[in-house]
């Protein structure tokens, strides 16, 4: 056995060991990207539902202020202070949602 014989034996030896050792590396890799990226979808799913929350809130707040002063106190009233026209009817929903 010469020299030429032994690298070939220690790279076909190494082939053989460091093949399974990259693939599995890989795969650890790839579960742990899909894990981070299903992660990132939730957190965006949340992030979009508060934009669009804030959004709507924006756009309340802007109709109540581009009305007159009467409309403006009304609003301030029911929303601060929980007051009610006369003889209106207020449904509160109890159960959370």
């Amino acid at each position: 056995m010469d020299v030429v014989d032994i690298l070939r034996e220690g790279v076909g030896v190494a082939l053989k060991l460091g093949a399974p050792l990259l693939l599995l590396s890989m795969l650890a890799a790839y579960i742990s990207n899909q894990v981070t990226i299903s992660s990132k979808r939730a957190e965006l799913e949340t992030l979009n539902e508060q934009v669009a929350q804030q959004q709507t809130e924006n756009q309340e707040l802007q109709r109540v202020l581009s009305g007159d002063a009467d409309q403006i106190t009304e609003w301030v009233a029911r929303d601060s202070y929980n007051y009610a026209a006369p003889n209106e009817r207020i449904f509160v929903d109890v159960t959370g949602n």
